[in-house]
């Protein structure tokens, strides 16, 4: 199998319809607990990245281009995002796929590298966010994908890894339901934001299950 930028562009343009598809939900899970802009945000975000990745292309058609690198679409989307979305979601994604950039400058990635590519991601919303698991947050969700992530690639293969990160990240967004928000936004509800699912972590399964939906046809 072969996850190489073609992967890392279908990864992010699927996201791209993700969060549009369900723009409404996470609209509404964030005027629960939070602003209520999570959802706009996302959308405007990442079509700006589908709008640079289409410009990018279009430019790239010219003979003697040097290989495209998985990294090279992760900082494009990293740097469009900090730039265009408000609010948390901007710099802690933005961050996220900064920091998976570094480890993914590779015409394709294996297994070994896609669990580094998702810890680095974790590492940069936890620097960024200094939110901790527990929190009701996005880590609540990309902690459990990471760790699926390792437990997957010691017997697995890309794909398993995959897919085991995006089962772990849905699954840890729903629990964030029954969780007291101490971080963020939500924090400010105190026990009124139990009984609510976190935003961030519903739209980081999202983006983990767009990364599985972009697998290679016979993998996916």
């Amino acid at each position: 199998m072969t996850l190489d930028a073609d992967w890392a562009e279908r990864w992010i343009r699927r996201t791209a319809d993700a969060v549009a598809d369900k723009r409404d939900e996470l609209t509404e899970l964030d005027r629960e607990i939070g602003d209520g802009d999570h959802g706009e945000n996302l959308v405007r975000g990442f079509r700006a990245v589908v709008a640079k990745l289409d410009a990018r292309r279009s430019e790239a058609d010219g003979p003697g281009e040097p290989p495209r690198l998985v990294g090279d679409v992760l900082k494009l989307t990293a740097t469009t995002l900090m730039s265009t979305v408000g609010g948390a979601s901007g710099p802690l994604y933005g961050t996220a796929f900064l920091r998976a950039a570094k480890v993914t400058g590779h015409e394709a990635i294996d297994t070994r590298t896609i669990v580094a590519m998702l810890e680095s991601a974790l590492d940069g919303i936890t620097a960024r966010g200094k939110a901790e698991p527990g929190e009701k947050t996005m880590v609540d969700a990309w902690t459990p994908a990471v760790e699926a992530a390792e437990r997957a690639a010691g017997e697995g293969d890309e794909a398993d890894a995959l897919r085991a990160a995006a089962a772990a990240a849905d699954a840890g967004s729903t629990a964030t339901i029954p969780l007291v928000a101490t971080k963020g936004r939500a924090s400010y509800l105190g026990e009124r934001s139990a009984g609510h699912e976190d935003p961030g972590a519903r739209s980081t399964a999202l983006l983990l299950a767009a990364a599985v939906e972009a697998l290679p046809e016979e993998t996916a």
